[in-house]
């Protein structure tokens, strides 16, 4: 047996405590990593107080997790001991259904999530299937490497997934721990990209990420003026929003991409879409091989977090702050 040492809240809403747990033989298929740092998402806040109706209590959040691998399973031939990987969303899947088969493990029905029914990387040791352990390359540190296995390939994948072109001209609402990942990889892919954001004091800093151009959302007037003109538009936001307003921002055949957890229906007419053959769609995490090549793209782009680190001691205050909204941008435990 192995004693794993964690922080974990007791029933929702309730601060992290320390915790520890028991865990068996490795498995075949499996890695163990001594955790070195863990990004805190707001999805970990969102299962912290069971907002989704899907929270085991207790539970050990933490799904952007980097560490060394410790010890690795029988069969596992393609990572080894002392290679630092990193883990996401998922911690394990079936890896024989059609969507294993054709590379969409996230879609597996069977996939195990790292911090729903398991608990996750706010510890000292995390295991996970060989499989969704992917490595960190070189140029990226574990810090920076941490929030990308989480916000990065939320707002990566579906650049790939809708096949936008580096001739589109792409906007992105809300410019947070997502969206200043967004501008980041839209101006390295080549797309003329806009950040839609309530916070003009940012303009600056906005385009120093990536935007080209920066469109104030509290003017009805600036959205008006903008009709017709994106070939597509990443929503990043979990907040309702004058939904119409963006769908008639975008070109024909344009398309708008919700990546943020919204919990309120979208208030939209079927003419919007209608007229121009729009679509509305949205996309979640990706495969293992994504996020291997979204690493990459990052290293060879200079591509990082902006990120604040706490010690993992002090994963209270840590999520405090990611609460008030004053985080710039995302926020690291390290060990």
């Amino acid at each position: 047996m192995t004693t794993i040492n964690a922080f974990a809240a007791q029933e929702a809403g309730a601060k992290l405590s320390p915790f520890t747990y028991e865990v068996g033989p490795l498995g075949a298929d499996e890695v163990e990593i001594a955790v070195t740092s863990c990004g805190i998402c707001h999805s970990d806040m969102s299962i912290i107080n069971n907002e989704w109706g899907v929270t085991r209590y207790p539970v050990v959040p933490g799904h952007e997790v980097i560490g060394n691998i410790t010890a690795v399973g029988e069969t596992v031939t393609h990572l080894a001991v002392g290679q630092t990987v990193g883990i996401g969303w998922n911690v394990r899947s079936c890896l024989t259904c059609h969507q294993c088969m054709s590379g969409a493990h996230h879609h597996c029905g069977k996939t195990q999530p790292t911090i729903v029914g398991n608990h996750g990387g706010f510890a000292d040791r995390l295991r996970a299937q060989a499989a969704w352990a992917v490595p960190v390359p070189d140029g990226l540190t574990a810090e920076q490497a941490g929030p990308l296995f989480c916000g990065g390939i939320t707002v990566f994948s579906p650049i790939e997934e809708f096949n936008i072109k580096p001739t589109d001209r792409v906007g992105v609402i809300g410019i947070g721990g997502l969206g200043h990942l967004a501008l980041q990889f839209l101006r390295a892919w080549g797309c003329e990209v806009w950040a839609f954001t309530t916070s003009m004091d940012k303009e600056a800093e906005l385009k120093q990420l990536g935007a080209h151009e920066v469109a104030n959302t509290r003017d009805d007037e600036t959205l008006k003026g903008l009709r017709g003109k994106f070939d597509a538009i990443i929503s990043t936001v979990n907040v309702a929003l004058p939904w119409w307003r963006y769908v008639a921002a975008l070109a024909p055949e344009g398309r708008f991409i919700s990546v943020g957890a919204i919990t309120e229906p979208m208030d939209l007419p079927p003419q919007a879409l209608i007229s121009g053959q729009k679509t509305i769609g949205g996309s979640d995490i990706g495969p293992p091989a994504r996020v291997a090549r979204m690493l990459e793209f990052c290293a060879r782009h200079n591509i990082a977090p902006q990120i604040e680190t706490y010690p993992m001691e002090q994963v209270n205050d840590a999520i405090a702050h990611l609460e008030s909204g004053k985080a710039r941008y995302r926020v690291v435990l390290t060990r």
